[in-house]
């Protein structure tokens, strides 16, 4: 703001004569004096190239901001709807539902639920990107996909997004297992639930398993007759997924208290998993994780410990390490088309169609 309003000045000084010099000197001092003291201009924090928040709470959003509407996708045969799941918070979904694929058992289908990353505060389920990317990923792997438009920070900071998940997985559960939306009660599959992000969404599928687990632990405590059923995610991928550490920079630090509104500090599970004690691992509500690491990401050290720390707990399951030489993160986005993308949605797709 600072070097517009000096470039405005200077431009004003060319404009006017030697005698009008001290009369434009004099306005450009109120321009800057207002541009300093007027809320809906004074940067409050500049998380670019994301957004830019303001003294007065109004975000700019520098990204992520474009939206496609569902559609029946001519190259994949995937068609597309929106659902609002919950009016009050502005909880919707996108579902993805293939016409035609080879993991069908009984007319049914995998169940994908997807989290689109962005840092939290960025990106949403209607996003093109992450509508052309669910219609190769629901046709590639055969599954009926609800990818999530979770609540963005810094109007919600987290557990916004958090609570927005669990809510969306109660859904997808009542729909499959009671009936409901067709696409699922139809075609959904219950025994093969599958939760999966990327960057931020990774962050939040690890956090919605492990709440899932936590939840189920005090039931069974509560159920001693055992009598409770039990959700059973069949699998969780995380792809490049937003995890930091105590020792990470000053920024990245602010970043963090941005996005959860001070909340949470930097070894907290929620951003710091691999600190978690060995017995805590435990609750991960699932069997099977697939990682997947960037070698190129920043944060590819702390998605590597996050692997580290789960094979070194006392959680049972099987943890499988992809990574993919040469590229930064959550490259597979934008180049659907490429044979390192091609293979990382192979070794997805593998994942979740494993026997």
């Amino acid at each position: 703001m600072a070097s517009r309003v000096l470039l405005a000045a200077a431009l004003l000084c060319a404009c006017v004569g030697a005698g009008e010099g001290r009369e434009a000197a004099a306005g450009a001092s109120a321009l800057r004096s207002r541009a300093a003291t007027d809320p809906n201009t004074e940067v409050k924090f500049d998380f670019t190239p994301f957004l830019i928040q303001y003294r007065s709470g109004r975000v700019q959003r520098l990204m992520g901001t474009r939206v496609v509407p569902p559609s029946l996708d001519a190259r994949t045969g995937v068609a597309s709807r929106d659902v609002v799941v919950d009016r009050a918070t502005g909880l919707a979904v996108r579902l993805y539902r293939p016409t035609r694929s080879p993991h069908a058992r009984g007319g049914r289908l995998p169940v994908l639920l997807y989290f689109h990353g962005g840092a939290f505060v960025v990106e949403s389920a209607f996003d093109p990107v992450y509508h052309a990317y669910l219609n190769a990923l629901t046709a590639k792997a055969g599954v009926v996909a609800v990818s999530v438009n979770y609540r963005l920070a810094p109007e919600h900071p987290l557990p916004a997004a958090y609570d927005d998940s669990w809510a969306a997985l109660q859904w997808v559960l009542r729909n499959v297992q009671h009936g409901g939306d067709p696409w699922l009660a139809k075609r959904g599959d219950a025994s093969r639930l599958f939760v999966a992000g990327d960057s931020a969404g990774g962050n939040i599928a690890h956090n919605l398993a492990m709440r899932l687990g936590q939840q189920q632990q005090q039931q069974h405590g509560l159920d001693a007759g055992g009598g409770a059923r039990m959700t059973t995610i069949k699998g969780v991928a995380l792809l490049d997924p937003y995890f930091l550490g105590r020792y990470v920079d000053p920024w990245a630090q602010r970043a963090w208290g941005f996005i959860c509104g001070g909340r949470y500090g930097m070894d907290h599970p929620y951003v710091n998993p691999a600190a978690l004690p060995a017995a805590a691992w435990r609750r991960l509500a699932t069997a099977r994780v697939l990682m997947t690491v960037s070698d190129q990401d920043r944060l590819g050290p702390f998605q590597r410990a996050y692997v580290d720390a789960l094979r070194g707990s006392e959680w049972p399951g099987q943890a499988q390490l992809y990574e993919t030489p040469g590229e930064g993160h959550c490259y597979f986005l934008n180049y659907l088309a490429s044979p390192k993308a091609a293979m990382h949605m192979a070794t997805l797709a593998a994942f979740i169609n494993a026997t």
